[in-house]
């Protein structure tokens, strides 16, 4: 069975051919406009210095490049398809044994099961799940993340009840309000 097969293996290579491409074509486009560093703005100087960083054509590079701009960002696991595991991810599916990205994704674990923590606290359940997956990923045998998802668990189980409690008690008002009507 192929690396490739699973769905979100699907995805993930996707995002990085996609950010690869977009990243080849804003460096195409800065070189042909010759534009000054001031004129071109600081985005341009993001890709700029995301493909120059690694100094590979696979693509690990420009990979490294982005995640490193995702974490100064504190965009390690959000938003989706811009975050720096997603890109430290696609190095590794790039290059397996990338002693950098392995090392990143350790030394953000930390600071990302953070943010898991904080989706599930603000109730945001579906991110935090997504998040959550993201990390199990890289570590699925870390045991704060197993205690992440028993919390994410219990507060599903929490909002299913609550949504439940306000439908019972809609359905009871409408009951209310049909038998007084007659």
């Amino acid at each position: 069975m192929s690396r490739f097969e699973s769905p979100a293996s699907r995805q993930r290579v996707l995002i990085a051919v996609s950010v690869i491409v977009l990243v080849a074509i804003g460096g195409g486009v800065f070189f042909w406009s010759k534009g000054s560093s001031t004129a071109a703005g600081s985005s341009s100087t993001d890709v700029a210095s995301a493909s120059s960083s690694g100094g590979d054509d696979s693509g690990v590079g420009i990979m490294l490049g982005l995640a490193k701009t995702a974490v100064a960002e504190k965009r390690l696991v959000a938003p989706a398809g811009s975050n720096a595991y997603e890109f430290y991810l696609s190095v590794l599916q790039l290059d397996p044994q990338n002693k950098i990205a392995t090392d990143e994704l350790h030394d953000a674990l930390p600071s990302a099961t953070a943010d898991v923590e904080r989706a599930i606290n603000d109730n945001n359940l579906d991110e935090a799940q997504r998040e959550l997956s993201l990390l199990r990923e890289f570590d699925s045998t870390n045991y704060i993340l197993s205690l992440l998802g028993g919390k994410l668990d219990a507060q599903r189980q929490i909002q299913i009840r609550q949504d439940e409690a306000r439908a019972a008690a809609m359905q009871a008002q409408q009951s209310a309000g049909n038998g007084s009507m007659l």
